[in-house]
């Protein structure tokens, strides 16, 4: 069955957490891997080059990522990394709010990362 992404997150981090309360050691290796395909098909390319993390601290009701953004200046050069935090919680209106952490770029690189990041945890996935 098809979920956006966001749901899917939290789905399999509540699962990995019943797998860890039942000591069923082999799905929570399964849903762990599940967790790891979903953290490696987030955007990357276009500045955002660097690693892409879960933050430990994550649960089915709030997702906390880091990522590590690649900076371009006005000339097309890269102009140095810079760090954010991806957090994304549940809406009752929107379904999911995301908000972005960090220090913003000269080129405002946290517009673009809103509406990358807002596009990716919304897509459907199975």
């Amino acid at each position: 069955m098809k979920y956006p992404l966001y749901k899917k997150f939290a789905m399999t981090l509540n699962a990995i957490q019943n797998c860890r309360k039942s000591d069923n050691k082999e799905w929570e290796v399964k849903h762990e891997d599940k967790l790891t395909d979903y953290i490696e098909s987030l955007p990357h390319g276009s500045g955002i080059d660097g690693r892409t993390w879960m933050d430990e601290k994550s649960d089915e009701n709030k997702l906390i990522f880091h990522i590590e953004y690649h900076c371009m200046d006005e000339n097309g050069y890269y102009a140095g990394w810079y760090s954010y935090k991806i957090i994304v919680t549940p809406s009752l209106s929107f379904d999911f709010d995301l908000k972005i952490v960090g220090k913003d770029t000269p080129n405002q690189a946290k517009e673009y990362l809103y509406e990358t990041f807002q596009y990716a945890f919304s897509e459907e996935v199975e």
